[in-house]
Parts: structure tokens; C-alpha cells; sequence
């Protein structure tokens, strides 16, 4: 595996204040195991990855494609590797990591099956957060003929870079055909978790799970 960008994971970083952790973070990081190695697909500015590795003491990589995003983690101390996730994660053994987070990218992704397949492959499990299309205020907007807007999912339909947009329920049937083990599963609004009507009043979604 060749690096594109690589540096040393000491003297974290953060662009997040200690006050400031978003709650889908905390979150993520009670499902981590201290000391694990862990792939984050899509990690952007690099903060989940420096949070888990303040909280939890992780070491591992970051695959981001944009070169803000790669810029963001390189002041942030994680090692990154600047590639298109569409091509896969071939570059990477079987078992190499304990977790593969996925992190609000999935609605991006255009070979979705074929990345969760190899996050599995190289991961012993994966955590997958995405913005819950079910939540009732775009179908709202979608009852009022629009495509829906929010702080979730900004884009309009013209410009959006999102390609696969899911509800929680849709998540859910994804995994339960694939036989796939979901180890944990919340969705939060406004940073609170959603117990009633998730499907209708959640705004993330979060699973935890693993080949059975």
C-alpha cells in the first residue's frame, strides 16, 4: 500500500473544541474498542479520526478525496491517504483493521454494496452513520412538490452530490437481506437519540454491525 499523504499520528490535533464534540462523535467512540485500528472512509477535515484517537487511543488511516479534506486531516495529525473510494479498498488486507467507519458519505457513494462488502472484508466490523431521508420534514417538502432541503442533506436537486439517499427502514432491510449481524443501532435529532418513530423523527442514523 503506497501512501499519498502519511504522518505521524502523535500530538493530537483537533479543530473541535473539548466542549464541542458532536454527539454522533461520542457515540461512535463508545462503540470503538480502546487501542483499535481503524479505516475512516470519507474522514474529510480528519476530527472523528483525532476524537477517537484522544478518546480512545486508535491508530489507523483516513481515505479522503478532496485536497481541503487532506489539507484539514494533515493539520489534524492523522495519516491520510488521498484516493476515490468508487475504486475500492484492494490496496488493503483481509483483517487489517478492527473497525471501518463510514461517516455521513454513504449517500455519496455510487458502488454502495461493493464498499460495504470490503469494508467487512478488511474490517472484523463497520460503522455506517448517513442523514435519515425518512425524517418528516422532507416529506413535507416532498408532499409540497419539492425535493427535500435541510441542514442534513443541503443541496439542492441540481447540484447535489448525493446518489443514494436512504431511510433508516431502508438501512435496516438492507442489512437484515444480507444477512449482515447489526451490533448496535441509534438515531439522534438534534443531537438527542429518537426512541419513538425513528423512522419519521430522526435526522442520523448510526449502525454498528458485522458478518454473522
Amino acid at each position: 500500500m503506497n501512501d499519498s499523504v502519511n504522518l505521524s499520528a502523535a500530538a493530537p490535533v483537533t479543530k473541535v473544541p473539548a466542549t464541542k464534540i458532536r454527539s454522533d462523535f461520542s457515540l461512535i467512540a463508545n462503540w470503538v474498542s480502546p487501542g483499535a485500528r481503524v479505516l475512516d472512509l470519507g474522514c474529510g477535515d480528519g476530527n472523528l479520526l483525532a476524537h477517537l484517537r484522544r478518546t480512545r487511543q486508535v491508530t489507523g488511516y483516513g481515505i479522503e478525496i478532496s485536497i481541503g479534506g487532506v489539507k484539514a486531516s494533515i493539520a489534524n495529525r492523522i495519516n491520510v491517504l488521498q484516493r476515490d473510494l468508487e475504486g475500492g479498498l484492494a490496496d488493503f488486507a483481509d483483517g487489517s483493521f478492527d473497525c471501518v467507519i463510514l461517516s455521513q458519505t454513504l449517500q455519496a457513494m455510487h458502488r454502495l454494496e461493493a464498499l460495504i462488502e470490503s469494508m467487512l472484508r478488511v474490517g472484523r466490523e463497520a460503522i455506517v452513520t448517513f442523514p435519515n431521508f425518512g425524517h418528516w420534514s422532507h416529506r413535507w417538502q416532498i408532499l409540497r412538490g419539492r425535493m427535500p432541503v435541510s441542514d442534513a442533506l443541503p443541496y439542492q436537486w441540481y447540484d447535489t452530490p448525493n446518489v443514494h439517499l436512504c431511510t433508516v427502514k431502508d438501512f435496516d432491510h438492507f442489512l437484515a437481506v444480507r444477512g449482515y449481524r447489526v451490533l448496535a443501532r441509534q438515531v439522534l435529532a438534534n443531537d438527542a437519540p429518537v426512541t419513538f418513530l425513528p423512522n419519521v423523527f430522526g435526522q442520523l442514523a448510526l449502525y454498528r454491525f458485522r458478518r454473522a
